[in-house]
């Protein structure tokens, strides 16, 4: 007899951990974060600034539904510190405007997880896209608020550099990374940004939708974080960032690009301080961070829902037309950046404390 085995999917990380719960047109999404340690100060001002720049409805180039996206604290927070104990809370769904959905009760929409869901289920919540809704990542950006609270001296700064075919052509050691919310496309480069914006606003005209590429740069990150061999810290940032709604790539260092190169050309040359003049590998050496910075890009598909007709299927495998209603992104990138620092932040608060717990202790 076959054993059935069941896999959540709905937990991540290992000794920081996030578990979240909740779907998009339901009461609320939430989570319970596990594994921080105690006596960490939480400054809920920052949780919010950081789903403030997640939500929905926030400028003219993202989603218009009006959630005001306030998370409620239930547990594990005593005086504005961590308590060690279980961290639970919810974000009350406020628009949801489920008739928006109802023409789509039998039809999948094209490249969504419709058809999937009711194979894989025999039944799914039509609603918005239910479970598989992007409204679940508010949550991880909870989360990892918290964890870069915790990481406190190390930095995450995730930014757009690229819409469509309009590239951000600077490095990022050369751009002034505070500028990145300058601006509503959050790309530091105020040039750039202004015609990712008119490119986004023209393709909403037309009904259609644009990827693009977020890359982030986590800065002074300690040298020893990552499990050989098969939780190396760029296999787990990999994962985290393609757990992500509409992420169709990840590249860390010098990516795909490296395949270019001679050997004798892609290694790090390393100077009589210790320093070295290039970072090829992205801060991650054998899968173990080394010191340097961690840089990586993560492409994002155009958004699957398009204001024009396409042609699908129902439930009974007949060929229909189907036509897209309610309130979409043309372009999830602006609202995806926090998202990216917070899946960052989360396997680097899990990594550290691993790290913590692995030390020989040599006192």
């Amino acid at each position: 007899m076959h054993k059935l085995i069941k896999l959540a999917g709905n937990k991540f990380g290992n000794l920081f951990s996030l578990t979240t719960f909740g779907e998009s047109h339901g009461i609320a999404i939430g989570g319970i974060i596990d594994g921080c340690p105690a006596g960490v100060e939480i400054d809920q001002t920052r949780i919010q600034q950081d789903l403030d720049r997640r939500k929905p409805g926030q400028s003219k180039i993202v989603s218009q539904r009006k959630e005001n996206d306030i998370v409620e604290i239930f547990s594990g927070i005593f005086e504005g510190k961590s308590t060690g104990t279980p961290i639970g809370f919810i974000i009350k769904n406020k628009d949801q405007k489920s008739k928006d959905y109802s023409h789509i009760k039998d039809s999948y929409r094209p490249s969504h997880a419709d058809f999937v869901y009711d194979e894989k289920y025999g039944f799914r919540d039509y609603r918005g896209g239910g479970r598989s809704s992007a409204r679940e990542t508010a949550v991880r950006v909870v989360g990892g608020s918290i964890a870069k609270q915790f990481l406190k001296e190390i930095n995450i700064q995730a930014f757009v550099s690229r819409v469509g075919n309009i590239k951000l052509e600077k490095h990022y050691s050369e751009l002034d990374l505070g500028k990145t919310e300058n601006n509503i496309v959050r790309c530091p480069d105020s040039a750039t940004a202004k015609k990712m914006e008119e490119l986004i606003k023209s393709i909403r005209k037309e009904g259609d939708t644009v990827g693009g590429i977020i890359t982030c740069v986590v800065k002074n990150v300690p040298i020893g974080l990552g499990e050989p061999v098969f939780d190396k810290l760029h296999a787990q940032l990999g994962k985290a960032m393609l757990s992500i709604n509409a992420v169709k790539g990840f590249e860390y260092g010098s990516g795909f690009d490296s395949s270019k190169f001679k050997g004798s050309e892609h290694n790090d040359v390393i100077q009589k301080d210790g320093t070295t003049a290039t970072n090829y590998s992205g801060g991650v050496q054998g899968g173990i961070s080394n010191g340097m910075d961690i840089y990586f890009n993560i492409a994002f598909k155009p958004v699957a829902t398009v204001m024009k007709k396409q042609n699908t299927i129902n439930k009974d495998g007949e060929g229909v037309v189907l036509e897209a209603k309610g309130r979409h992104d043309p372009c999830v990138l602006p609202r995806a950046v926090p998202i990216v620092e917070s899946m960052a932040a989360l396997v680097i608060a899990d990594y550290l404390l691993i790290k913590r717990a692995n030390k020989k202790n040599t006192k």
